[in-house]
């Protein structure tokens, strides 16, 4: 799918009258931003789920979502930079969407270094979460930051207007594939990630059963040796 969505950017759908080749980039922009948000939304479910049934398969989903959705977040700045330097002249500006978009992806890069620092497994994962959820609440903000404030920024998909400003369908074809091929992408890097999470979990717990069974073992022995 992400090879016919590829074909319809650069071949299928033709150039935007006013910004030219450019604004092709809208076609992986605009999915990553969908496939970020939508990993955000998952990890603050899960998140929220671990708090309340502290059961470690929702923790492990909250973590591979935040990884997974940084990712997309920190592509959504990249494409967003490279568009901007043609059309607005320069690579970044301070209006509220690209503001916002910013804020998130530190709160975000904020909760992974949470992540790696250390620490006992059930207390990290239950700050996470907190921290997790709280940084999501940007994420509807960005989506309606247009309208709340004076923004240079685009609004293509809906306009201000109530439309959308795609006018030629082979606009809309293109864009409805490529965000189908980057929400496959992302389930899928979603449970590698997941998996592996998953398989570092139970190897660890078999660590700590190992290490219950050899004190045991230990201590037996020390008794038999006593009793002797």
């Amino acid at each position: 799918m992400m090879t016919a969505a590829i074909f319809m950017v650069f071949v299928y759908v033709p150039s935007d009258a006013q910004q030219g080749i450019v604004q092709r980039i809208f076609y992986f922009h605009v999915p990553c931003a969908w496939v970020a948000f939508a990993a955000f939304a998952l990890m603050a479910i899960s998140g929220g789920f671990y708090l309340w049934l502290g059961q470690q398969v929702w923790d492990d989903l909250a973590y591979a979502s935040a990884e997974v959705g940084i990712l997309f977040c920190t592509l959504v700045l990249i494409t967003g930079s490279i568009w901007a330097k043609p059309i607005w002249g320069a690579w970044w500006t301070w209006d509220s969407r690209l503001t916002t978009t910013l804020v998130l992806w530190l709160l975000y890069t904020g909760y992974l270094t949470l992540r790696v620092m250390g620490g006992e497994v059930a207390q990290v994962g239950r700050l996470a979460s907190v921290v997790g959820i709280v940084a999501a609440a940007d994420v509807p903000i960005i989506i309606v930051s247009v309208r709340l404030w004076r923004t240079i920024h685009p609004a293509v998909i809906v306009t201000r207007q109530g439309g959308h400003g795609l006018e030629d369908p082979r606009m809309i074809a293109t864009l409805l594939v490529s965000m189908c091929a980057f929400t496959a992408l992302c389930a899928w890097l979603l449970m590698l990630r997941f998996s592996t999470l998953r398989t570092a979990a139970r190897i660890a717990n078999l660590g700590r059963q190992l290490a219950l069974a050899e004190a045991e073992i230990a201590d037996r022995s020390m008794q038999l040796r006593r009793s002797s």
